[in-house]
């Protein structure tokens, strides 16, 4: 059995290469290919093998060692390098320039590279291309070594060496704008968002005209959903070339301003060729640009135009699986015997890519619930659910943990000691609880009254979180909630206040209450209440099996993570139910329950509950939701544009043959969930 590339000593590296720069090529290609027999599959003894067997004239042998590393490492730079050296001793120039393209188009911190093109290029007559890559090399020339062996490092994905490198340099040099903006790009590969924010406000401080950190800046704050900042950052870059214009468009959609992004979106394609032909890059771009227009009218209720652009992404590219999925994903919208056929063709052909296939998985499990066949649905949506928990890094025991923490802090006592603390605004109305809950209903009915504004999930408190978690995070030991018990008044008031501050932007309509439907606030109605203490908070429930199916059948945009299989969903829903429970004990008539069944039997009784609670009179709209037409950007978009309606009730008992494991892990919450 082969060792795990990990196993091969680093000496054994730092002596063939040491020989390699000596010239004995010989020698390092026979003990190369001996270690080879034992760590197949070690990406860099492959490229030290191939390059002594390019240096000793053996160039398909080179080659060939070469496609064996691709396998694995596609995008690693050096291979490719390696390979436009192999062409060019081959003196097959087209063969190289493709191969030190790439190199560089993954790592432009390749001088070698950048340097054998200028000479490629000067042979085969095209100046201008040779000059450009002269460029390239004088502009790394220009750069500190070590910040030029990071970055290479970085591209190919040694980010732990990259950084280290990185920060030691910038302790002896001090402030360095490309070596700050390499950090940056590793905190973000790392999802330290906040580190990179400040890293990329300061390059932009010692060099204010560097576009492409501001690209980079622009897109992390859009990444933190700071969309107020990132379109100030953004504003000295206006006008500019297609990236530009769909960050732009990204900050339209994060600012609500949804008109906006669709003619900016129209724009983009009104300047690109509408037949791309055999092009493969254009057909990609125009599929993902029509994909986005469609996302964008949708979520205004235009859905006659946004199925139009949904259909045309998938004419475009037939494997385009978030097309497909977001045509289902209207949940009014019936697929055709011809598009459920294309969409089997697409899920098994064997190119198709990972995150296609899990969408395509679920647009047929959605197509097929509606055309009756609940056993080829329920396969397809297990097979989705599958591929996408794969890929997932979720952990349930992080949750349960902080429950457990939550019930240990956060006291009736605590609270008690803790009155009045927080800032004093009503405004906020949180509606919170698991996903598929109804809780869009709750928010759509709320934001049809005329002293309250709907604006969408929001992540201002889950970004609190993250601060009170602290940097170092210990799964098992973490920083919260317990640092809530070290917050002052002060801290509590100026972390109110902020929220209120950065929360505005949503808020459009100027009316006194607006609505945060971000469902897994229910995690932290400790920090809300400590904060927020007149804040208004809604949890909305809905049977066991009827929530936990409709989350198992929904592929979401982002997170919510515990939904792709059977025993996470019923063990979130057990611990949510633990929870919830301690917050009424905790904080005993805090929180007004929903439950989604009683707003499908009495909707006016609901809704009265529902107003009293938030200190409202009751109007008259909130019956008539679904005439409302603000923008909703849930799953739930067109289900809320209707009147209220039964037939999603118990659409799970088509599918009961199939979830006897749920039943068995949901175990009392079957029972015991009201």
């Amino acid at each position: 059995m082969l060792h795990t590339p990990e196993t091969l000593p680093e000496a054994e590296l730092i002596r063939l290469r040491a020989a390699q720069g000596e010239g004995q090529h010989e020698t390092v290609a026979r003990e190369a290919a001996d270690l080879l027999a034992r760590w197949g599959d070690h990406r860099d003894l492959l490229l030290i093998h191939a390059t002594s067997l390019r240096f000793l004239g053996r160039f398909d042998e080179a080659l060939a060692q070469l496609d064996r590393l691709a396998v694995d490492h596609p995008h690693f730079s050096l291979m490719h390098q390696e390979r436009g050296l192999c062409h060019i001793a081959r003196r097959d120039a087209p063969a190289a320039i493709e191969a030190l393209l790439t190199a560089v188009g993954i790592n432009p911190a390749l001088p070698h590279s950048w340097k054998m093109l200028s000479g490629v290029y000067r042979l085969t007559g095209d100046m201008e291309s040779a000059l450009k890559a002269e460029a390239h090399v004088h502009t790394l020339r220009a750069l500190p070594p070590v910040v030029v062996e990071a970055t290479a490092l970085f591209a190919d994905g040694d980010l732990s060496q990259a950084e280290a490198l990185t920060r030691r340099f910038l302790l002896t040099h001090g402030d360095h704008p490309e070596a700050m903006r390499l950090l940056a790009k590793i905190g973000v590969a790392h999802d330290v968002l906040d580190d990179a924010e400040v890293l990329y406000a300061g390059v932009l401080t010692l060099a204010p005209d560097h576009r492409a950190a501001r690209q980079e800046y622009v897109e992390t704050l859009i990444a933190r959903h700071k969309y107020p900042e990132a379109r100030e950052a953004l504003a000295p870059l206006r006008g500019g070339d297609e990236d530009l214009q769909r960050l732009d468009a990204t900050i339209a959609v994060g600012l609500g301003h949804h008109e906006e992004a669709i003619a900016l979106y129209h724009a983009m394609l009104a300047r690109l060729p509408a037949e791309p032909g055999d092009n493969t890059a254009l057909r990609g771009q125009l599929a993902d640009l029509h994909l986005w227009l469609g996302h964008a009218l949708k979520t205004l209720g235009r859905v006659p135009e946004a199925i139009a652009a949904y259909t045309h992404a998938a004419a475009l590219r037939p494997e385009f699986g978030d097309a497909w999925w977001s045509l289902a994903n209207l949940k009014t919208y019936r697929f055709t015997p011809e598009a459920v056929e294309t969409m089997r063709k697409a899920e098994e052909a064997p190119g198709t890519i990972a995150i296609d296939r899990v969408h395509l998985n679920f647009a047929l499990g959605k197509a097929l619930e509606d055309a009756g066949d609940a056993a080829s649905s329920w396969h397809h949506y297990a097979r989705g659910n599958a591929l996408q928990r794969e890929a997932s890094q979720y952990r349930p025991e992080i949750l349960e943990t902080n429950t457990r923490l939550q019930k240990q802090v956060c006291t009736s006592a605590f609270f008690t000691a803790r009155e009045g603390w927080g800032a004093a605004a009503p405004d906020p109305i949180f509606v919170l609880g698991l996903p598929r809950s109804g809780s869009t209903l709750i928010e759509q009915i709320l934001a049809s009254h005329p002293e309250i504004e709907g604006t969408q999930e929001l992540p201002d408190i889950q970004r609190i979180v993250l601060e009170l978690q602290g940097r170092e995070h210990d799964i098992d030991a973490p920083a919260y909630p317990g640092s809530l018990a070290d917050l002052t008044p002060l801290q509590c008031r100026a972390l109110g206040e902020r929220y209120l501050a950065e929360t505005q932007a949503q808020r459009s309509l100027g009316r006194p209450f607006f609505i945060d439907k971000m469902p897994n606030n229910f995690r932290h109605i400790g920090l809300i209440h400590l904060i927020l203490p007149n804040a208004k908070i809604i949890d909305t429930r809905r049977d066991p099996m009827s929530c936990c199916f409709s989350n198992l059948k929904q592929l979401f945009a982002q997170g919510q993570e515990f939904t792709y299989s059977i025993e996470d969903i019923a063990r979130y829903y057990r611990t949510y139910l633990e929870l919830m429970r301690h917050w009424d004990e905790a904080l005993p008539g805090r929180v007004l329950r929903v439950l989604h069944e009683d707003v499908i039997e009495d909707l006016e009784t609901q809704v009265r509950r529902l107003l009293d609670h938030c200190g409202l009179p009751f109007d008259e709209a909130c019956l008539n939701f679904h005439q409302n037409r603000r923008a909703v950007r849930t799953p739930s978009s067109e289900q809320v544009r209707r009147p209220i309606f039964r037939d999603g009730m118990d659409q799970w008992r088509a599918f009961e043959p199939f979830l006897d494991d749920l039943k068995t892990h949901l175990g009392s919450a079957l029972t015991d969930w009201r």
